[in-house]
């Protein structure tokens, strides 16, 4: 199995509304994405100061069900009309487990 994580840091200026419409949108990938096996989106917790703003944790049966996900034209555009425009740094890295 194959878990992608990505980690986002918000621009100062990024609203509540844009924040909340990230989330909206990512939600709606399972439904359009059979590949993903497992799907947990959401902001950080709050809990430790200097954390990312943002997490997506995604589970795979496979290299190429994740590649299927990367590149799916939905994924793109929740990338590039919603998070790329509030989106301050990224930190990703997909493993085996």
């Amino acid at each position: 199995m194959i878990r992608h994580i990505v980690l986002f840091t918000w621009t100062e200026d990024a609203t509540d509304e844009q924040k909340a419409t990230v989330t909206a949108e990512l939600r709606k990938l399972p439904g359009a994405i059979p590949e993903l096996r497992s799907y947990t989106v959401g902001p950080d917790a709050g809990i430790n100061q200097g954390n990312h703003d943002y997490a997506v944790v995604a589970d795979f049966d496979s290299v190429e069900d994740y590649l299927v996900y990367r590149d799916h034209p939905q994924h793109q555009a929740v990338i590039a009309q919603h998070i790329k425009p509030i989106l301050a740094t990224r930190a990703a890295v997909q493993l085996s487990v």
